[in-house]
């Protein structure tokens, strides 16, 4: 009877016993809502700082379809030409020392764009009824394109094949057109260096680049 009492005592206090041990297993941590594991905060403020600023996603950005349309328009104003005329250029005549018996026609360009001087001046002598003869010999290798403030230049062999010993004293600038088929544009009307003398066979230069170029002829 003894015995019995002591083995009922004694599985109270077992059972006592897995009872704390349970309650005492059973914390807050494990409970839906504890506190995240040691480094998930970290890991989710290195998540929130890899997002993209929305501020500076809202901002407007150049598209390659604008830059292309920019690259075409710088091109098409450094290409913009047109052909050289009395009315974008400045054109003078003046005596030379060497060769002798030979004058400089130049004419600068005055515009905003590039000018293409095309094959030879026309010039007409006071009241002549035909232009003054090219030289044909002096035909440059390319056309002479002048950028804003750039000069072309041409001379004229006063003497031609003999010696002048006509009176000249006003000069008509005619500038050819692209196509040599007569002159474009209005003529550059000049006053001749005086005691200017010309002869039936002067002859002027096509326009050259430079001004040694133009009096080799």
């Amino acid at each position: 009877m003894r015995n019995r009492r002591i083995r009922s005592a004694a599985t109270t206090a077992t059972t006592a016993l897995l009872a704390a041990l349970a309650l005492t297993a059973c914390q807050p941590s494990d409970v839906v809502g504890a506190d995240p594991k040691p480094g998930s905060t970290a890991a989710a403020a290195s998540t929130a700082t890899d997002e993209p600023d929305s501020k500076a996603t809202d901002e407007p950005q150049p598209t390659a379809a604008a830059d292309r349309s920019a690259d075409k328009g710088s091109d098409a104003k450094s290409d913009a030409r047109t052909t050289c005329t009395a009315s974008n250029t400045k054109v003078t005549v003046t005596d030379v020392a060497r060769p002798i018996n030979h004058l400089l026609v130049t004419a600068t360009n005055t515009g905003d764009r590039n000018c293409d001087a095309y094959y030879a001046p026309l010039l007409g002598f006071d009241d002549a009824q035909s232009v003054t003869q090219i030289n044909e010999d002096s035909k440059p290798q390319a056309v002479v394109t002048l950028a804003p403030g750039e000069s072309a230049y041409a001379s004229i062999a006063l003497g031609g094949d003999g010696s002048p010993d006509i009176a000249a004293y006003r000069l008509s600038v005619h500038f050819a057109g692209r196509d040599n088929q007569g002159s474009v544009g209005s003529a550059a009307n000049l006053t001749l260096p005086e005691g200017t003398m010309i002869s039936d066979s002067t002859s002027v230069s096509y326009w050259q680049s430079t001004m040694a170029d133009a009096l080799v002829w």
